[in-house]
């Protein structure tokens, strides 16, 4: 089968890494898998294709915002592929009722945006997949964990780039700062004395973006400046994705984030997984039950929720123990959340 994913390309963001595993393992599989539009000089090794008519069928990655390409292409586009082999991959949760999660993070602004979210999603397909690992009662939707494990992208020790970080987080400040302010940061201050260098690496740690409040997106950024720099926690800049997994190595334990209303919804995305690859100790801001679905029975050993200070000490004092679980983890992603195993999902449910 090909398979034609329509979304933005970041480089640095979002789900590119993901897709890229796709066109990978789908050609071992004897499918091809591009993204719409022209190459990029910034994502090597990645496929394009401004040709519909070479594929079967057409997913739409929707992330944070609606993305459109060209009009005169997206009328090609909807002429070419007939409507029900074209699907949306709702990878921000779009579509849901408003949420409002925690009292401040929400999957829309209001009701009339997301009317427009859904007239748009209704103009171009019947098929919604969700990457979740629950079913769905919708008969619209496909639940798919969609994102997956590559085994091969394990970083070895010996492999390993220099230790920089004893705590590191990468990931943007998208939504994440009212965890950052009542967990992370409260359990930094009672260990800072303990621990070494801490990092926070990604967009809009140190400054809120200049459309945010064009765009109604104040809520979604929040800096700590001053506790970040009594705590002496640094900043840097986001990575390319090729970088994720050989940066998350620098640091001896990585802090895994998610956005509340992906979480309480449970929706997968990428760094479930790419956290796994890196040479380091993932521990995981997620309830023990989810953690346990995805990563098995060790995966609780991982979670940090209510014990935030206590499990980053340990896993710097015991990093073989903790390794070991890791190891555990691995083993389980490679047997349940193959990327192999995602493409024959993502087939399957396309050929339906």
């Amino acid at each position: 089968m090909n398979i034609l994913f329509v979304m933005e390309h970041r480089s640095n963001a979002g789900n590119t890494h993901a897709i890229a595993n796709y066109m990978r393992v789908g050609e071992e599989l004897g499918h091809k898998v591009a993204f719409f539009g022209p190459s990029q000089p910034n994502m090597p090794g990645v496929k394009f294709s401004t040709d519909p008519t070479a594929f079967d069928r057409v997913v739409y990655l929707f992330e944070s915002k609606l993305y459109r390409i060209n009009r005169l292409q997206e009328v090609n586009m909807l002429s070419t592929i007939p409507r029900r082999h074209r699907y949306i991959l709702d990878a921000d949760a779009r579509y849901n009722p408003f949420i409002v999660v925690d009292g401040y993070d929400q999957n829309y602004r209001s009701e009339a945006e997301r009317a427009e979210w859904l007239r748009f999603y209704d103009a171009l397909a019947d098929n919604i997949i969700k990457p979740t690992l629950a079913p769905s009662s919708d008969p619209r939707v496909t639940t798919l964990p969609f994102f997956g494990f590559n085994p091969a992208l394990v970083t070895p020790p010996s492999a390993a780039p220099p230790k920089i970080y004893d705590i590191l987080h990468v990931g943007h400040n998208w939504w994440r700062w009212k965890e950052v302010r009542e967990e992370l940061l409260p359990a930094f201050e009672k260990i800072r004395d303990q621990v070494g260098e801490i990092g926070f690496l990604g967009l809009w740690w140190d400054a809120v973006p200049e459309w945010a409040e064009s765009e109604g997106l104040e809520p979604a950024f929040r800096l700590e400046s001053e506790a970040f720099r009594r705590l002496k926690i640094r900043t840097a800049t986001a990575v390319p994705y090729t970088d994720v997994i050989r940066t998350m190595g620098t640091g001896r334990v990585n802090i895994f984030t998610q956005r509340p209303v992906l979480a309480h919804l449970k929706h997968l995305t990428g760094r479930y997984f790419e956290e796994f690859c890196a040479d380091t100790i993932p521990l995981l801001m997620i309830e023990p039950d989810l953690a346990e679905g995805v990563y098995g029975p060790a995966g609780r050993e991982l979670t940090l929720p209510g014990r935030v200070a206590e499990k980053l000490l340990d896993a710097l004092r015991r990093p073989d123990h903790y390794r070991g679980i890791v190891e555990d983890v691995r083993r389980h992603l490679a047997a349940h959340h193959s990327y192999r195993s995602r493409v024959e999902e993502l087939v399957e449910a396309l050929a339906g």
